[in-house]
């Protein structure tokens, strides 16, 4: 035994311990702010405010942070006017990068340890990095802070005053014509609300965005110890990396190359477009927002939303003509088929993404021939720890089920929208536009059962039959 292994074996190498985690967190961080500064200047949104205090912003959001925001408009002394904004949206560009540089740089840590990682080395790694980022999420909390300048203009306002911003002819029962009161300044004066500047001010909320920090962080880490397929486990876990790990790194797989696919389709959209810059940002910061709420919608997820005002805009064809002419009903993938016969291919585009899994989940899977399957060269006495093909075949199905029956709730949950934005005079709704997408868990959890041990055993016997299984 090498020395390094024996000092190994009596205590923790606290130094490498904090400077591992030191390096983890801190590259996790650089590539958060990094794409998330990127994508908000792409998206032209420094021009409305400071990019420091958004970035900030954007990355808590992107680890399970919580931001609240408010404002208010004045104009030329007229009081009571006041913008009020909502935000419930997770940028996942933001996360995936950070998500994939926090699981490379813990899991290569882990690679140094050994064969087999001790218990006690592997807590002090993870609990480490889970410190240093709680301790960063806090100072995101003190830096995301900032006031940003929306032009009222833009938003349509005066489109929706009474009257369509001529208020000379609008009458109130027991006051009489708005154009006569204040010897007709009040009109004056809510016209140039319309075309005022609403200065919304934006903050991290400290506590939910470090308890959302502590719970992504730690998310991430259990992810990648169960995806990865190298790193090493702690004595007596070794059926996780037999059983658990092939179906959770081709589940992890699939997701990343449908991401991959939709940035694909985002440059292609770019070129030719009159915003190129625009769509590069929007994609930066939230294709994976797009790709991964298509994925449980593409295998029949139902989702309950509603979609108003300028904001249904930001949603994608036929989405928002769905949303805006009936949000009673759910937004299944024939009801959006209805109004566009293309949408059908996202749901064959889903169908094969779970074959994909499938496939995976049975290549990783170890699959152990018998000496007469063999000899025979065949694969219908080929055996998996004693079964045979069809218990094989049994075994992805079952793994694979349960894998998808727990990340497609996962999808739902994290690609869920809620965004309200309201200007109120005097109590009079002057503004109001609002997106509100969620999908239901529950029924995700069911179909992602069935689809993935579908796909488990249609994959499986795919690879049977090629013999490229395990």
């Amino acid at each position: 035994m090498s020395d390094r292994n024996a000092d190994r074996a009596g205590r923790v190498p606290w130094g490498e311990v904090v400077v591992s985690a030191i390096a983890t967190v801190s590259w996790a961080l650089i590539g958060m702010a990094g794409v998330a500064a990127l994508g908000l200047h792409l998206l032209e949104a420094d021009t409305a405010g400071e990019l420091g205090p958004m970035t900030a912003a954007v990355v808590a959001l992107g680890a399970g942070g919580s931001v609240t925001p408010s404002g208010d408009v004045s104009v030329m002394g007229l009081e009571g006017a006041e913008a009020t904004t909502a935000i419930e949206i997770t940028p996942l560009g933001v996360s995936l990068v950070g998500a994939l540089l926090l699981a490379w740089f813990f899991l290569r840590s882990l690679r140094g340890t050994g064969v087999v990682v001790r218990p006690r080395e592997l807590l002090a790694r993870a609990g480490s990095v889970l410190v240093l980022f709680v301790a960063a999420m806090g100072g995101l909390s003190w830096a995301g802070n900032a006031v940003v300048t929306l032009d009222g203009g833009s938003l349509g306002i005066e489109e929706r005053l009474p009257g369509g911003g001529d208020l000379g002819d609008v009458e109130i029962p027991g006051l009489g014509d708005l154009g006569d009161l204040g010897g007709g300044l009040l009109p004056d004066r809510l016209g140039d609300l319309a075309d005022a500047d609403a200065r919304v001010g934006f903050t991290v909320d400290a506590v939910p965005t470090v308890l959302g920090g502590l719970t992504w962080c730690l998310g991430v880490l259990l992810i990648a110890l169960l995806a990865s397929r190298r790193a090493p486990l702690p004595p007596g876990l070794d059926v996780l990396h037999r059983v658990v790990r092939p179906a959770v790194s081709a589940v992890v797989t699939v997701l990343l190359v449908a991401v991959l696919a939709g940035l694909a389709a985002a440059v292609y959209a770019a070129v030719g477009d009159p915003h190129p810059r625009r769509i590069a940002g929007a994609a930066l910061l939230g294709a994976p927002n797009g790709v991964w709420l298509g994925v449980p919608l593409g295998l029949l997820v139902p989702w309950d939303g509603r979609a108003t005002g300028a904001l249904a805009d930001l949603l994608p064809d036929p989405l928002d003509e769905l949303l805006r002419v009936d949000a009673g009903e759910s937004v299944t993938l024939g009801r959006l088929a209805e109004l566009d016969g293309r949408v059908w291919l996202l749901g064959l585009a889903a169908a094969l993404t779970m074959l994909y899994a499938g496939v995976l989940t049975a290549v990783r899977t170890p699959f152990v021939r018998g000496p007469a399957a063999a000899a025979a060269g065949g694969a219908s006495g080929a055996d998996v720890r004693g079964g045979s093909a069809f218990g094989f075949i049994g075994h992805c199905a079952l793994r694979l089920g349960l894998a998808t029956a727990v990340a497609l709730p996962l999808l739902v949950w994290a690609t869920e929208v809620s965004v309200d934005a309201s200007l109120a005079v005097f109590g009079i709704d002057a503004f109001d536009a609002g997106v509100e997408l969620r999908g239901r868990a529950a029924t995700a959890a069911l179909l992602g059962a069935l689809w993935g041990a579908g796909a488990g055993a249609a994959g499986a016997l795919l690879a049977c039959a090629t013999g490229a299984a395990g």
